[in-house]
């Protein structure tokens, strides 16, 4: 098996030979079309998927070489640029074909979709790519995916047992639906890849080259590098403001973490912990607005809810994780007495600067998100915002004292590298997405989907803290081989139904309990075959109600739930049921035995990875303690006061919940502590009772001060003996 080999200096600007040049001209030219054609042009959305697609398996054939260490030789590089030529010639042709498709199809009726010999060479060859290209950048996870569900639909699902059985399709009927329909190659997942996310990818380009990743580390030293713990909150704080720009946990843990973690252990943290904390808190990235990685716009697109609101309801969540990381921190600083004070001299003239090419494209894009534009036309406006205030930076250094500011102004030389930069980052999402579209085409078309939502409900028995759990073991498992994007993309067409129904079923009992007198809504259960549809008009004990909804068959629950839900509640829950995902698809950046942005951080602490990455999956651990938030609190569907009621006493549930795990918080915790720890969290935890929530917060408290108290005292023992 040839191992790929990445030509990792083709596109580097920096680095210019006689072969990248024209690459990196090609780069700049696609990612200036990708801002025109947001904006301006107005192309049919299957040219513009395909072109897309094109472009980047052009870039791909080329950063990505199957030749392995003969990568560099003259005819490793003629074959993959005439690779990646053949291919994106295929994808428009297929862009260029579809209308002629339809036209022999319709002027033969009834023999299926007519495809020529050209449109059957083009759809091979997309397919074979989309395994190929996906291979080189990723790994063999999605192109075993990819040939299953093909092979399902074509032949395999009827060989299969029980649910997962399905008829099988002609293979014209498959190429038809693989390169055309909405769910296909150049679909709905195309169009995410060709709109929002690459031009979020090219605006996080512009802010690194003109120097805004230097502001956040100016300004996490600013902020918590004079404090116990100072250097792991730098990492902390720097990783959040980081994830608004690259939305990539490994990109996160890369960029910050050759500053970070080499700051923590000259701060006296374990290379161990320092790498853990880094990963962890990069992880948090992609989870931090507005960006969020490439998962709010998918989430978008599947739920139809505007970009805007899932970034505003993850606000708070950010924070909450963010903060349990940090609370880590602090145990570890205080049990390990690391974290002294030392001496981080803050670059003003970089804060500063830095600081208004961070903040006023940032505020430019949220402003316009917020008011209703498309994220795409939000991201190109943030650009050109940026591109104007870093011209204002050298405007202030003329005029201000000398040192105050730096100038980094964009000129041609910047504005390419920045263009290039985010091009490159998107290649490996580019090809992904659209790739997922064919697994995505055989899951809708065969409605396995559906099989696999029933399963999750069978298995979860209704409850919804073990569909939670099951569906944690399956993004687990995804996440070994694939990027969190493309595991939170299966996962959500795969279970998202399930979780949102279950939540669903609890509004249902509750109606059933209390009787639904209804005869057009109590009629719909004459279709389930059990004896408590007898009781609907009186009521039932909710144990019955239970046993009920249980026996409600598939196909009837999704007739039945959007006659007894409110809508708005129903869009609430697929809301919460997708966020649940999307945060447990994110644990595969730090669990192992596959955690890339732990083994990242271990690369530069030189910690042992394995060992990092159990560190940092203990460190984060609210990946799992929010999206449980999100199911039995109203922390994404309340009102402000009570998303901030939630939010706070949650803090003390979370640090409770990390010094029992870690059976220390400001000193070591015994019986009482433990038991207050305990209960504490359990009334912190609970939603909107503010009088439990107190009682908790309280009980927390006393366990800080006391286990303080105890510590103090100990150390003064020990300096009198000394």
């Amino acid at each position: 098996m040839t191992q790929t080999y990445r030509r990792k200096d083709v596109l580097d600007p920096t680095n210019v030979d006689a072969r990248s040049y024209p690459l990196i001209a090609f780069a700049v030219l696609f990612g200036l079309w990708h801002i025109v054609t947001n904006v301006y042009l107005i192309e049919p959305g299957r040219w513009q998927n395909a072109i897309h697609f094109a472009g980047f398996a052009f870039l791909a054939s080329v950063t990505y070489s199957p030749f392995g260490a003969q990568a560099n030789t003259s005819f490793a590089w003629v074959f993959d640029l005439a690779y990646g030529g053949v291919v994106a010639a295929a994808a428009l042709w297929v862009a260029g074909a579809e209308n002629a498709v339809y036209a022999r199809s319709l002027a033969q009726t009834g023999l299926g979709w007519q495809l020529s010999f050209l449109d059957w060479t083009a759809g091979f060859i997309l397919i074979f790519a989309c395994i190929d290209l996906s291979r080189r950048v990723s790994g063999w996870v999605i192109p075993i995916l990819v040939v299953l569900s093909l092979s399902y639909i074509l032949f395999l699902g009827g060989y299969l047992p029980g649910v997962f059985r399905a008829a099988s399709l002609p293979l014209n009927d498959v190429m038809f639906r693989t390169l055309y329909n909405d769910e296909g190659l150049f679909g709905i997942l195309a169009s995410i890849s060709s709109t929002n996310i690459t031009l979020f990818m090219i605006f996080g380009g512009f802010l690194v080259v003109s120097g805004a990743s230097n502001f956040v580390i100016e300004l996490a030293k600013v902020v918590a590098g004079r404090i116990k713990g100072g250097a792991a909150f730098v990492a902390v704080l720097s990783s959040a403001l980081t994830g608004t720009i690259s939305g990539s946990a490994i990109a996160n843990t890369a960029s910050t973490g050759v500053i970070t973690i080499p700051l923590m252990k000259a701060n006296g943290f374990r290379p161990q912990f320092a790498a853990g904390v880094e990963a962890a808190a990069s992880t948090g990235g992609q989870l931090m607005p507005p960006i969020m990685g490439a998962g709010a716009f998918v989430m978008a697109s599947y739920t139809s809810i505007p970009y805007a609101t899932i970034v505003t309801v993850s606000v708070v969540p950010a924070i909450l994780y963010f903060l349990s990381v940090a609370f880590i921190v602090r145990i570890e600083a205080v049990k390990h007495d690391a974290g002294s004070e030392i001496d981080m001299n803050v670059d003003k003239g970089k804060l500063l600067s830095g600081g208004l090419v961070f903040v006023i494209p940032l505020t430019v894009m949220i402003w316009m998100l917020l008011s209703g534009v498309t994220p795409s036309f939000a991201a190109c406006w943030a650009i050109a915002a940026l591109i104007v205030t870093s011209w204002t930076t050298s405007l202030l250094t003329a005029v201000m004292p000398k040192g105050m500011f730096k100038p980094v102004a964009m000129g041609p030389g910047k504005i390419a590298e920045a263009l290039t930069s985010g091009i490159q980052s998107s290649i490996m999402t580019a090809i992904l997405l659209v790739t997922i579209g064919i697994m995505n085409n055989a899951i809708v078309t065969s409605g396995v989907g559906n099989s696999f939502s029933l399963m999750i409900a069978q298995w979860s028995q209704g409850s919804m803290v073990l569909a939670i759990v099951l569906v944690g073991l399956v993004s687990l498992v995804l996440g070994m081989g694939l990027p969190v994007t493309a595991a939170y993309i299966i996962l959500a067409i795969l279970t998202a139904p399930a979780l949102a129904g279950i939540m669903s079923d609890t509004l249902i009992v509750d109606q059933l309990v209390a009787g639904i007198a209804d005869p057009a809504k109590s009629a719909l259960f004459f279709l389930v075959d059990h004896p408590n549809v007898a009781l609907i008009a009186e009521g039932m004990t909710r144990s019955q109600a239970w046993d009920l909804v249980a026996a409600i068959p598939f196909e009837i629950a999704v007739t039945i739930r959007p006659a007894l839900i409110d809508p708005s509640i129903a869009v609430t829950f697929l809301l919460t049921a997708h966020l649940i995902i999307f945060w447990l698809s994110q644990d595969s950046n730090v669990t192992p035995p596959v955690c890339l942005a732990s083994f990242t951080a271990a690369g530069i602490a030189g910690s042992r990875p394995m060992a990092t990455g159990f560190e940092s999956w203990k460190i984060a651990k609210g990946l799992y303690v929010v999206p449980l938030m999100f199911a039995y609190t109203p922390l994404i569907s309340g009102e402000f006061v009570e998303v901030m009621q939630v939010g706070f006493f949650g803090l003390f549930g979370i640090y409770a919940t990390n010094a029992l795990i870690q059976q220390y918080s400001e000193g070591p915790v015994g019986i009482l502590e433990n038991l207050a720890l305990i209960v504490g969290a359990a009334l912190a935890f609970w939603p909107l009772n503010l009088l439990a929530n107190l009682g908790g917060a309280i009980l927390i408290l006393f366990v800080i001060l006391r286990t303080r108290a105890k510590s103090n005292a100990s150390h003064k023992a020990g300096a009198r003996a000394a």
